[in-house]
């Protein structure tokens, strides 16, 4: 234990946004016993008023939030402390939204449901060093999704566009994005 408390270094201080407020405590407990000094944010208002007032070392921020998009609270702490590590959960998976993150600030990001060891972890990890291979890699259903919805965000959720360009007719991907995503 002593050891992770290390890992974590001199400010432990951690910013979690989600809207799912079950989830947001539980996961704030869980990072609380590993170390962590937890703050909780339930919008993105609360999120970005708390990363500019304290900007925290950590912070993991549910991109799809009921008052807005997780994004901005992301580069709203990466302008106040260019030095924190942010991790952007996602239960949509979408992959393009995720690389979007990446790109301005995120060093990692997860699909839900991501449990405390997974954010720990990801926290963590160095971006020299190479996450270990996931237990449970997608299907080729999901990877097909994940390349729609892809292209569908890139198209700025235009159907029909989206549709010309995955050589597909528009009504069949109008089904495929109104199911879940496969497991």
């Amino acid at each position: 234990m002593d050891d992770l408390h290390s890992d974590i270094g001199e400010d432990p201080s951690l910013l979690l946004v989600d809207d799912d407020e079950a989830f947001l405590r539980r996961l704030g407990k869980a990072m609380e016993k590993r170390g962590f000094a937890v703050e909780l944010a339930g919008t993105v208002a609360e999120g970005k008023a708390i990363a500019t007032s304290r900007p925290p070392a950590y912070a993991v921020v549910d991109l799809r939030l009921e008052d807005g998009n997780g994004l901005d609270v992301v580069e709203t702490l990466r302008d106040r402390r260019p030095d924190a590590r942010i991790v952007v959960l996602t239960g949509y998976g979408a992959i393009a939204t995720a690389v979007a993150a990446v790109k301005i600030g995120a060093v990692d990001y997860l699909s839900k449901p991501a449990d405390a060891t997974d954010v720990t972890n990801a926290l963590l990890t160095r971006s020299s060093e190479l996450p270990p291979p996931p237990d449970n890699p997608m299907s080729a259903d999901r990877v097909r999704w994940e390349h729609i919805q892809r292209v569908y965000e890139l198209c700025d959720r235009n159907v029909s566009e989206t549709a010309r360009r995955l050589n597909m007719h528009r009504r069949t991907l109008q089904r495929i994005l109104a199911k879940r995503s496969p497991k």
